[in-house]
């Protein structure tokens, strides 16, 4: 370190020259330096010292003007005098009237001379305007008058023929002139009018026209009936070809690359299949809410066998109708997540809530009579059954629409992972929180979606589109996925009916040890829970929550 030291003591830095330092103030100044250009870099410092402009002398205030301090009777008699110079202070001073007999002759008598002429008072001016006449008189006085009227001011009354002062010898003014004019009531002659026998002769002769003038208003002039094409003579692809560079989607998407997912565990391919189910879906809705009047109209529609419930024949039927061609596979996605509970058929509780706008439809009267009464027991049933076994839907079903109103909808059904990312708040609704408001729930849905789940995605999509057809999450799925949407892992997973051995090896491989009688006791309770006796990883995992409860109360 010593040979350093001396070293440092040593060593000397040159001195920048004061020509080049005012050239690097201009390019690479100091921080915190002002940036000088090198042609005033020597210049005098004269700017901070100037003061433009003239300055301004001071006036009077405006206070002093609008309200001016009371004169001294001096003051006053001086500015009088100063003033008594000017002709309209002698011929009209201030507090006495003008003076006229300074421009008249001398020698006249201003007080009893009067000027211009006598007016003669008539009368009112309203026995002008309406003069206190009878009608007889009025009329007699228009009839006396009216033939200078006619000679002045061609005032005719109305149908009054003009006197020409034709020899009355010779010319009777009602004699007719011409010849009659032939009429007929069957209107041939109008019929001849519109149809000249020079446009007929002309409509059916041949229409000469040069071929390069039609061949050039058939290429390039839009023709009813007809798609303009310039270019199809020269392009032979067939109709469906698509031009331009086709790019395909990458296998990865925005929460793959956030989070920094391997290959194998990729998403982009299911969001995409749940886009098209979604879409699927608000066409059926949208279907449903235009084609009919009513849910139970609906409803016996899509029931093709009457049986009261919809099977998957008739879902497909009722799609293939709509214009809806589905696989099998997009056609049993629906069909799942329709059936809540799983018994293989679609009831008019469910019908109602995954495949309508019920909020929009509510239920009619005589309609939640229909619904709700049981269906008539035939002559040859031998054990009856009660009205409201076999109802279509239940009385406790029925709900109103809102606190307070007359309108009844079926109550609404609820999948538990409807609620998966509802349990956020965003910061503008914190900030226009009212205590006792109407939530933001309530508020009217105006303009297009953000998330156009209500149309399909283009099967080939531009570079530039980047509207969200629903195959891609939000932005707080992105930023905070769950456990399960990270593993590839969705709601039909969690509802699909396993056996026991498999249900036993799913806890297993998650690290939840039973011993066999604590997992009989509750593959029996998850089992009571539905009526079929089926169970799920769902119902597993609510049997699981709900001893775990029991187990902290009783400490």
């Amino acid at each position: 370190t010593q040979p350093e030291e001396e070293l440092s003591r040593t060593q000397t830095f040159p001195i920048t020259p004061p020509v080049v330092k005012k050239f690097r103030n201009t390019s690479n100044p100091s921080p915190g330096a002002e940036r000088i250009f090198y042609g005033r870099a020597n210049d005098p410092d004269i700017a901070s010292h100037l003061t433009h402009g003239i300055k301004s002398v001071k006036s009077i205030s405006v206070a002093s003007l609008a309200n001016p301090p009371p004169k001294t009777c001096f003051e006053q008699k001086l500015q009088e005098k100063n003033e008594s110079v000017y002709a309209r202070v002698r011929e009209a001073p201030l507090g006495r009237s003008h003076d006229q007999s300074l421009h008249l002759p001398k020698g006249m008598d201003v007080t009893n001379t009067l000027f211009g002429g006598k007016v003669i008072r008539e009368g009112p001016s309203g026995d002008v305007i309406n003069p206190p006449k009878t009608f007889d008189e009025v009329q007699r006085e228009a009839e006396e008058g009216h033939d200078l009227y006619v000679v002045t001011h061609n005032d005719y009354y109305v149908g009054e023929s003009v006197n020409r002062k034709y020899n009355p010898s010779t010319f009777n003014r009602f004699n007719l002139y011409g010849k009659e004019t032939p009429h007929f009531n069957d209107g041939r002659n109008v019929a001849r009018t519109l149809r000249w026998f020079p446009d007929l002769q002309m409509k059916k002769s041949a229409h000469l026209v040069s071929k390069i003038s039609d061949d050039f208003k058939e290429k390039f002039q839009p023709q009813l009936g007809k798609v303009l094409d310039p270019i199809a003579d020269t392009l032979n692809v067939p109709p469906d070809h698509t031009f331009g560079v086709l790019v395909c989607p990458e296998e990865y998407g925005v929460g793959d690359l956030l989070h920094q997912r391997l290959p194998s565990e990729f998403l982009r391919g299911k969001d995409r299949e749940r886009a098209v189910f979604a879409a699927i879906r608000q066409n059926l809705k949208k279907a449903n809410y235009h084609n009919f009047d009513t849910l139970l109209q609906a409803f016996r529609h899509y029931d093709k066998d009457g049986d009261r419930k919809i099977s998957r024949d008739d879902l497909k039927k009722a799609c293939f109708q709509l214009n809806l061609d589905l696989d099998q596979e997009l056609l049993d996605a629906l069909f799942n997540y329709c059936d809540l509970d799983q018994d293989g058929f679609i009831d008019y509780l469910e019908f109602a809530n995954f495949l309508n706008w019920k909020d929009k439809t509510s239920i009619k009267e005589y309609e939640e009579k229909i619904i709700t009464k049981g269906r008539r027991p035939a002559a040859f049933d031998l054990i009856p059954q009660e009205a409201d076994q076999d109802a279509v839907l239940k009385k406790e079903d029925i709900v109103l629409k809102e606190p307070g109103s007359d309108e009844k909808t079926p109550r609404t059904l609820s999948r538990p992972t409807d609620r998966v990312f509802s349990d956020y708040r965003t910061t503008s609704s914190q900030y226009n929180a009212v205590v006792g408001g109407i939530p933001s729930s309530y508020y009217p849905l105006l303009g297009v979606p953000t998330i156009r789940s209500d149309i399909p995605a283009p099967r080939f999509r531009r570079i530039s589109d980047n509207t969200n057809y629903g195959d891609q999450a939000t932005v707080y799925g992105l930023l905070y996925p769950s456990i399960y949407s990270n593993k590839g892992v969705y709601e039909t997973d969690f509802f699909k009916t396993r056996s026991k051995d498999e249900i036993a090896r799913i806890l297993r491989n998650i690290g939840v040890s039973l011993s066999d009688e604590s997992f009989n006791e509750v593959w029996r309770q998850a089992s009571q829970k539905d009526h079929r006796g089926e169970v799920c990883v769902e119902s597993i995992r609510n049997v699981l929550d709900e001893m775990q409860a029991a187990h902290i109360k009783s400490r």
